[in-house]
């Protein structure tokens, strides 16, 4: 814990290293906030439906392993979207954030720092807080994972700061 620059309270710092986990999480919840889920969701079922109906109704083999390919794919958009990103940044380490009045400071082997006016809210995951950027397409993931907290009490503050900035989405 650590006295917040402005003296608006004190900040809230984790340590953590990313997982797969932490950003699938991440890319999940932007989705959903999206509603690309639930299109992801009902274009998966057609394809799904098109492979019973063809199963039943003789179709090709080859049509039917493109079909059952093509809905894997599109189901599966997001943990391949979280392999890629884990890849870009794995490589970097621990991470140490530091979340105050100002914003929220991430460093590893390089530093960066978004402002609250950076992000549209925040969603609380049962593992996670993710931070959804203020652009339309939410390009910007920032997933503060809890187990880098030091306690509960760390938690309880981090809820209490991000609600202060940034409404719930």
């Amino acid at each position: 814990m650590s006295q917040d620059v402005h003296g608006a309270g004190t900040a809230v710092e984790l340590a953590y290293r990313p997982t797969r986990s932490d950003i699938a999480v991440g890319i999940r919840t932007r989705d959903r906030v999206r509603r690309i889920a639930l299109v992801r969701g009902v274009i998966t079922a057609l394809f799904a439906a098109v492979v019973v109906f063809g199963a039943v109704g003789g179709a090709g083999a080859l049509s039917l392993v493109l079909y059952s390919v093509c809905a894997a794919v599109i189901w599966g958009t997001p943990y391949l979207q979280a392999n890629h990103v884990f890849r870009t940044v794995s490589w970097q380490g621990e991470y140490r954030a530091t979340v105050g009045a100002e914003g929220i400071t991430t460093r590893s082997d390089h530093a960066s720092e978004q402002r609250w006016s950076m992000f549209r809210g925040f969603r609380e995951r049962r593992d996670h807080f993710v931070l959804l950027s203020r652009d339309p397409g939410i390009l910007v993931v920032e997933m503060l994972p809890k187990r880098g907290l030091g306690s509960e009490a760390d938690v309880d503050r981090l809820r209490a700061l991000l609600a202060r900035h940034l409404p719930a989405v």
